[in-house]
């Protein structure tokens, strides 16, 4: 190896690009700049713009919804992160391993809505644990070591009282005393009075003399 056979990998030094070369040349007459007025200025916002009418994006209808205001944010932790600490000795692999003692023991700050275990790293102590969830490679693992993953069910809170739909269903029910009644609640107008015309007999004419 000598000093003029040194070199950079191959592709890593290019040249650069002539603009202003002709069309020919595909960076040629603007020269990658675009045209005149709102165009040729840099932080314009024109994608999806269509000379003012209605854009495609808002002409299509829109469903379904997303889960990510209200998801629950589970926090998440390998099983090799577990194993160091279980090797630190922050972690007590004789006792239940749950979020309490994830969060003591330096895998996460704060529990938020529970704890998610994945299969990364290697797992080599008997450890008893309860999350929130765990991937089927991580159950794998801990039962391989002789452990066991509980699975724990979300906390869900029933509402105090009923609340939409659900709570002018109730208000309905007890204005109508438990009694099923019009779906509507619109009674039939004058059907008293109706019922009593049709019942009574009809009066006979007066026949002429």
């Amino acid at each position: 190896m000598k000093l003029n056979q040194i070199a950079d990998n191959p592709g890593s030094r290019k040249n650069r690009m002539r603009i202003g070369r002709g069309i020919g040349s595909g960076m040629g007459k603007t020269g990658g700049r675009g045209g005149k007025g709102q165009t040729a200025r840099s932080g314009v916002r024109i994608k999806g713009f269509e000379g003012g009418q209605m854009p495609l994006h808002r002409r299509l209808p829109k469903r379904g919804f997303r889960n990510t205001s209200f998801a629950v944010k589970l926090n998440e932790t390998n099983l090799g992160k577990l194993q160091a600490a279980i090797d630190a000795g922050r972690i007590d692999a004789k006792n239940p391993v749950d979020i309490a003692a994830m969060v003591k023991g330096g895998l996460m700050r704060r529990a938020k809505g529970g704890v998610k275990l994945l299969g990364g790293g290697e797992l080599k102590s008997k450890v008893d644990i309860a999350v929130h969830g765990a991937s089927k490679s991580a159950v794998a693992a801990v039962e391989k070591a002789g452990g066991t993953v509980k699975i724990l069910a979300p906390v869900k809170q029933a509402d105090a009282e009923p609340r939409g739909k659900n709570k002018r269903m109730a208000l309905d029910a007890a204005k109508d005393g438990g009694k099923g009644g019009d779906k509507g609640g619109n009674k039939p107008k004058g059907g008293k009075a109706k019922a009593e015309a049709a019942e009574a007999p009809k009066a006979e004419a007066p026949k002429a003399e």
